[in-house]
């Protein structure tokens, strides 16, 4: 409720610039949703707005233009595109139906990814710069008769970028001012 009252009262006398400093914390997924709305109007009408986030798919939602803050350093600026264009992969994800086959498909999504996959749970993601990678995991796997009940082959998101960019996930437990990036609409 603070953080909607703080809110109203910026935008009386329809300011041409507006500050939003983490403005969804601790908001549940209705009133985040509701303000996300809200911003984008304001940006429709006109109004500037300057948006500090710790929530990456915040930024990557309402941007128009993000500057990454790592330590009190800009580490890069640009659109959220450009931002996932400079990891120069894109991310391969395997689910197998089996959760036994999980070893031999973090073997072939490595070995042909030439990456380290990351796994959680039952799903195997590694980054790759060649798409050519899917059709010889979906061989290899297809050949080994695992079955997958997950396969896609995605862009960066800007926590991979983050990631990427700093060496260590944008949600790791340190301070807000470590890991704060700050968005520009």
């Amino acid at each position: 409720m603070r953080r909607r009252l703080d809110l109203a009262a910026s935008l009386v006398g329809r300011p041409p610039m507006l500050y939003l400093d983490e403005p969804t914390t601790g908001l549940d997924p209705r009133a985040r949703a509701g303000l996300w709305d809200l911003i984008r109007v304001m940006v429709d009408e006109g109004v500037t707005v300057l948006l500090t986030t710790q929530y990456l798919d915040e930024a990557d939602e309402l941007a128009d233009e993000i500057v990454v803050i790592d330590h009190g350093r800009v580490i890069a600026t640009g659109t959220p595109e450009e931002l996932k264009a400079k990891t120069g992969a894109q991310i391969l994800a395997v689910r197998p139906a089996d959760e036994t086959h999980v070893p031999l498909v973090v073997s072939v999504v490595g070995e042909l990814s030439r990456a380290k996959p990351e796994v959680k749970g039952q799903l195997v993601t590694a980054p790759v710069t060649d798409p050519a990678v899917l059709p010889g995991v979906v061989r290899r796997l297809d050949d080994a008769g695992v079955v997958v009940t997950e396969l896609a082959l995605r862009g960066s998101s800007l926590n991979e970028v983050f990631l990427h960019l700093t060496g260590r996930p944008a949600d790791e437990d340190e301070t807000a001012d470590d890991t704060e990036g700050s968005v520009a609409s």
